[in-house]
Parts: C-alpha cells; sequence; structure tokens
C-alpha cells in the first residue's frame, strides 16, 4: 500500500466509522450540504464585495461571473478527485498522488497557513462588532472568548463541529434567501413603500463600466477570493458517513446555489443601489440596499448576520486548519505530535492551530504596520495557488484513475481536458493581473515567496525520506 492510499474505514463498536487517520465518521449529509453551502459564504461577501461594487460599478455582476465560472470548474475538479478517494488532507492528498510529497507539502502547509491567518482576522471583525454593541469592552477579551469557544467545539467529537456550522450556515443561507426576495420584489416594484428603479443604476452615471476594464479587473479580483472557503467541504467529507456519496452531492448542489447567491446578490445591490453611494462601501452592500428600501433596523440585522458569518468561518477555518495538519502529519510531513488523535479528534492539531490564529491577533496589535501587514500579504494569493495544484493534480489523477479504477469516477469534470485546461488558464490570467495591479502585486510577491520556500522544504523533505530505506 502506498502511503497516501487511505484503506477502508474500520467498525467501532459504537457504530460510527473511523478512517485511516484515526478520524471519526461523525458528519451527516445535512452537514455536507451546510458546509459546502456556508463555508464560503462569509463577510467577504456580506461587507468586502462593497470595495469591488466600488471599483466596477454594475460590471460587478460580471466579475462575479466569470469567477464564479472558475470556481465551478476547480469544486467540479475538487470533487472529481476527492469522491474517488475521499481524506481529511483533500487536494494535499490529491497533489502528492499525482505529483509527489513536495506538492502535497506545499499546498497542505500554504492552505494551514491561510486558515490560520483567517482565522485571526475573523476573530478580529467578529470583536469590533461586539465593542459597538458593548462601547469600552476590549476587543482582545472578544477574541479570546471566541477563540475558547470554537477551540472547545472543535476539540469536541466532530458533529459537535458539524451542528454549530449547520446551524450558522442555515442563518446565512436564510438571510440571503430574504435579502434576494426583498430584493426582487423591489426591482419588480411591488415592495411596498418602494417604486421599480428599472435599469437608472445599470446605465446611468457612468454606465454599465463607469470605470472601464480597469475597473472591472478590480472587481474580478476581488471577487475570486471572495469565493474561497468551498475547499472545506471536501476535507469534512473524509468524516462524513458516506465519504463518496456525501462529497459527490454536496459538490454539485453547492456549485450552482453559491454561484447564485453571489451573482444575484450583486444584481439585486446594483439594480437598487447608484454603485456609486458611499454607504455601499462604509456600511457593506447589503445594508446599504435595505437601507435604501427604508427597511427597518436594516443595520442591526445585518451586523447579526456579519457577526454569525465571522464566526461561522472561526468555527470552519479551525476544524480545516486542525484536519490539513493532521493529514500532513499521517503523511509524514510535519511533527509526529500533530498528528496523535483523541476520541477520533486530533487535538493537538487544534490547539496549535486555534493558538496560531490567536498570535495573529496579537500581532495586529504588537505590530500592526509590519508583521501584521506583511501576514496579510503572504495569505493573499493562496487560495490561487491552491486551486492551481488542484487544476494540475486532476489532469495526472484522472487518467490514472481511468486506467486504474474506473468504477471510482462517481463525479466527472466537465468536457476533461479541455475545461481544466481553460481553468489553469484562467488562473494565469488571474496571477497576470495581480502583477498588473499594484494593490495586489506586493501580495503576489510575498505569496509566491511563502510557496518557492514551501516547495524547497518539501523537495528537502522528500529526497531525504528517498534515501531512508536505503540508508537502513
Amino acid at each position: 500500500m502506498s502511503r497516501t492510499t487511505a484503506p477502508a474505514p474500520a467498525d467501532r463498536k459504537d457504530g460510527a466509522t473511523a478512517s485511516a487517520e484515526g478520524l471519526n465518521h461523525g458528519l451527516k449529509q445535512r452537514h455536507l450540504s451546510m458546509i459546502a453551502l456556508g463555508g464560503v459564504i462569509g463577510a467577504g461577501l456580506f461587507v468586502g464585495s462593497g470595495a469591488g461594487i466600488a471599483a466596477a460599478g454594475p460590471s460587478i455582476v460580471i466579475a462575479y461571473a466569470i469567477s464564479g465560472v472558475l470556481v465551478m470548474l476547480v469544486m467540479r475538479m475538487l470533487g472529481e478527485m476527492s469522491a474517488a478517494n475521499p481524506a481529511s488532507g483533500s487536494f494535499s492528498v490529491h497533489a502528492e498522488r499525482a505529483l509527489g510529497p513536495w506538492a502535497g507539502f506545499t499546498a497542505g502547509w500554504a492552505f494551514w497557513f491561510l486558515l490560520c491567518v483567517a482565522v485571526g482576522l475573523e476573530g478580529i471583525g467578529a470583536a469590533k462588532i461586539m465593542t459597538g454593541w458593548f462601547p469600552g469592552s476590549p476587543e482582545w477579551a472578544w477574541v479570546a472568548l471566541f477563540m475558547v469557544a470554537f477551540c472547545a467545539t472543535n476539540l469536541a467529537a466532530v458533529k459537535n463541529f458539524g451542528e454549530f456550522e449547520f446551524w450558522f450556515a442555515a442563518l446565512k443561507v436564510g438571510a440571503i434567501v430574504l435579502f434576494l426576495g426583498i430584493g426582487v420584489l423591489a426591482i419588480v416594484g411591488v415592495l411596498p413603500g418602494t417604486d421599480s428603479p428599472g435599469t437608472a443604476n445599470l446605465t446611468g452615471a457612468g454606465g454599465f463600466f463607469p470605470h472601464g476594464s480597469e475597473g472591472l479587473i478590480v472587481g474580478l479580483l476581488a471577487s475570486v477570493f471572495a469565493y474561497g472557503g468551498l475547499e472545506t467541504v471536501t476535507i469534512a467529507a473524509a468524516e462524513s458517513e458516506h465519504p463518496v456519496q456525501g462529497v459527490a452531492k454536496a459538490v454539485r448542489t453547492a456549485m450552482w446555489r453559491i454561484a447564485l447567491f453571489y451573482i444575484g446578490s450583486m444584481a439585486v445591490i446594483v439594480t437598487l443601489v447608484p454603485w456609486g453611494d458611499k454607504a455601499v462601501v462604509e456600511k457593506g452592500p447589503y445594508v446599504a440596499t435595505l437601507d435604501h428600501l427604508g427597511i427597518p433596523a436594516a443595520g442591526q440585522i445585518m451586523n447579526v448576520v456579519v457577526l454569525v458569518a465571522l464566526l461561522s468561518a472561526m468555527n470552519a477555518n479551525i476544524y480545516g486548519a486542525s484536519r490539513m495538519a493532521g493529514s500532513l502529519v499521517s503523511r509524514g510531513q510535519g511533527p509526529k505530535a500533530l498528528g496523535r488523535t483523541f476520541g477520533g479528534v486530533p487535538r493537538p492539531a487544534v490547539l496549535v492551530s486555534s493558538v496560531f490564529g490567536f498570535v495573529c491577533v496579537l500581532l495586529s496589535y504588537w505590530r500592526p504596520e509590519d508583521i501584521f501587514v506583511w501576514l496579510l500579504n503572504t495569505i493573499g494569493a493562496i487560495i490561487l495557488v491552491v486551486w492551481f495544484f488542484i487544476a494540475a493534480s486532476q489532469l495526472v489523477l484522472r487518467r490514472r484513475t481511468e486506467r486504474e479504477a474506473p468504477e471510482k469516477l462517481v463525479v466527472r469534470m466537465w468536457a476533461f481536458p479541455v475545461l481544466t485546461w481553460v481553468a489553469l488558464a484562467g488562473m494565469a490570467a488571474i496571477f497576470v493581473l495581480m502583477a498588473r495591479e499594484e494593490g495586489t502585486r506586493v501580495q503576489l510577491y510575498w505569496t509566491g515567496g511563502l510557496t518557492l520556500l514551501l516547495a524547497v522544504c518539501g523537495f528537502a523533505l522528500q529526497k531525504v525520506r528517498a534515501r531512508e530505506p536505503q540508508d537502513a
């Protein structure tokens, strides 16, 4: 058996199953479906999309559509590989099988670093909302409270994580569905107290492309990174009751629903609210839209939703980081102590991932002008690096699976290999666009530096391990 081939789950006396990495299969299909939907719906959509609208104007709809197509292709490829070989290391395991241990090491630890820093950022954002409700309370205390709560949640059985994430995601999804419903009623002119805006906001104030192609490019870059988070469902699938069927169904349903939520939301917002309205950036596009329609207490309602989105992301990212670290260690690519499981949970990995996230929060207070900014720039393009490894791995593994075990291809990439190459070309184009834009160029450089460092370490480890049997 190869180092990356997982054996069939072992039966347990309690009726649950355990994976090759010692993880329990405690997640149900409803958990996976909501993790797939909720993992990507965060503050980036509820608040951060305002900057994209300010840059691209109404053409932000096209930007989200283009990036949405790319994300759908990436998730289809990842779904194909994860349904054929479910593993908590997800794309890291696939990269190792396809390209070698160095690739699994690079993709896995880069993603772990991204998730840990994101945990800190989400904690800071949630704390700011709480200090707004409770003036005078220290932000660090709220961050510490959230970190302890979700660390404890993830230290317990995986079904606890699943339940938390299920209800968090359900609230976020419900909020977006309600927003889209209200928005459509306002657009057609049947919402009480409002008149249909027609196409005035889409074609006025500079037209559909008010800042031309440059504005569209900035909006495109903003939209690409807003979709990050979908990958968590393929990590969680390895701990579900039926990993193959679970990941296949979750990926299939999540892709079009998320595209609808993102693209639909942007279309509603720019149709109802003038894109140049400063409130779109200052308050966030959802709050600005509800205020524009005269919905009572819109700001506080959306603050609750955004808080839930941030807490949900913290919960999911601690989970994803711990499982990725545990998977890497189980393959000999990290400190052995991190890979130990207790009750089917990699508790050392959960603790280390949580502590690293809290350290990032402390750095935001101690060194906001240098180290914290460096952290932000370093994770700027990691999701694109991960997507690149996914596409490159799928090119190799699809042909291998067709030869060796075609029955495992429960999910198939569309029009293979043409659309896989199209996705790779799209990623390359985004890298080029990032290099052109001053605001994203430094992120590209720092992310590139981190990726190169990890690749060198991965190659070195691969060489050392390759010599081990000869030296024995």
